[in-house]
């Protein structure tokens, strides 16, 4: 059962008395949302469910059942994040040997509960559990930029590892044919053909050495993003505007003679990124990344970038490629769907740029025509006064 709150935490109480579950939800549920259990099998049966968001479990401590020790030790290794209280009758020895020493407890409360007291620490443990959730959601934050990170830099990575691979097989080759040839009148065509391997050579070298700038200005944009975290200022460096991040990003991007040629940048209306314009500038090369892929086959291909303010700014990336199944567009923006799995691809890189423009008020849409084109629209919250 459950008592309606009011927007405060969500507190699960667990006693077999059922009175001292109504006493419960009586005296609190004007502040807190409330939910009520009989015993511990009940209370795990409840936080087993999906939509439950528990964030603080007061439980007695005799129970028919199993004993509210033996419910915090099981909410401790399940559920770390909800913080635990203790109601006791008997506060004796050991009640609390049992409880210290087996589960941590933020308080541990006597019983008839005293309402002044008992508000007041569940005021305390909503504190706490807002604390641990923010605590959550910012090592979430974490591990999905790494993830990001992770997924963008994968590509130019497994280019310089087959580039450096591909460098050692052919100077192999090439030792291997001049001592075959050595005893043979072919002097001129030997040394041909290794001008020859020497040119792709150094062709690998300089496309490796491309990638390998990419990968370290990538992870320098993302140090940087981390200080400027830490540093906690609130002040925006209004020199990120949306020309500036994209000719910033062809500029060390590894663009081979052909993919450069084939990319336009379209400033109709240029516009400050304010928020987070180094993960912007990683949703950009994701997406680069999907466009050039898509045109490895096409004879005259084309990317545009769009610079715009219609209604609100906007960054269009388009491609003239064969555009996107139609079953794998409706899914691209929530499921990782691939359709280069063999070539390392998770189908996480569009999730990630959907995540990041949602961070800060924005947004993502698709539109493709197969056989023709797809257009990614990066849109962004309205310019604030102050940037306008």
């Amino acid at each position: 059962m459950s008592a309606p709150g009011r927007g405060g935490a969500t507190i699960l109480y667990v006693d077999d008395e059922p009175l001292a579950c109504k006493y419960f939800a009586r005296a609190v549920g004007t502040e807190y949302e409330v939910l009520t259990a009989p015993d511990a099998q009940a209370a795990l049966a409840l936080l087993e469910q999906p939509a439950c968001a528990v964030e603080v479990l007061v439980t007695d401590y005799r129970m028919p059942g199993g004993s509210g020790g033996q419910l915090l030790r099981q909410v401790e290794q399940r559920y770390p994040h909800i913080v635990r209280i203790l109601v006791t009758a008997h506060a004796n020895k050991e009640v609390l040997l049992d409880t210290v020493n087996n589960g941590e407890v933020f308080r541990i409360l006597e019983k008839p509960l005293e309402l002044g007291l008992l508000r007041g620490v569940l005021r305390l443990a909503a504190a706490r559990a807002r604390e641990r959730s923010a605590r959550r959601a910012s090592l979430v934050a974490v591990e999905e930029t790494l993830a990001f990170l992770a997924h963008e830099l994968t590509t130019p990575l497994a280019t310089i590892v087959n580039f450096a691979r591909g460098i050692v097989r052919r100077s192999e080759a090439a030792g291997a044919g001049a001592a075959a040839r050595a005893d043979m009148d072919a002097a001129a065509g030997a040394l041909e053909a290794r001008r020859h391997v020497l040119a792709e050579i150094g062709e690998a070298a300089a496309l490796m050495n491309d990638n390998a700038r990419y990968c370290l200005s990538v992870l320098t944009s993302f140090v940087d993003s981390v200080k400027r975290a830490r540093a906690g200022s609130g002040r925006v460096d209004t020199s990120h505007s949306a020309k500036q991040i994209i000719a910033t990003l062809l500029e060390v991007y590894p663009l081979s003679a052909r993919q450069r040629a084939a990319i336009l940048t379209d400033v109709r209306q240029d516009f400050p990124v304010a928020d987070l314009p180094n993960c912007v500038a990683l949703v950009l090369s994701s997406l680069l990344s999907n466009a050039l892929r898509a045109l490895q086959e096409r004879a005259a291909p084309q990317v545009c970038f769009t610079v715009l303010v219609d209604g609100h700014p906007q960054i269009r990336i388009s491609d003239n490629g064969p555009g996107i199944d139609p079953e794998v567009l409706r899914q691209v923006l929530l499921d990782p769907v691939t359709t280069h799995a063999e070539s390392g691809g998770s189908g996480l890189g569009m999730l990630f740029c959907k995540r990041v423009m949602q961070s800060f008020g924005g947004d993502i849409e698709l539109h493709s025509e197969q056989g023709r084109s797809t257009t990614v629209t990066l849109n962004f919250p309205a310019i604030k006064k102050e940037y306008a």
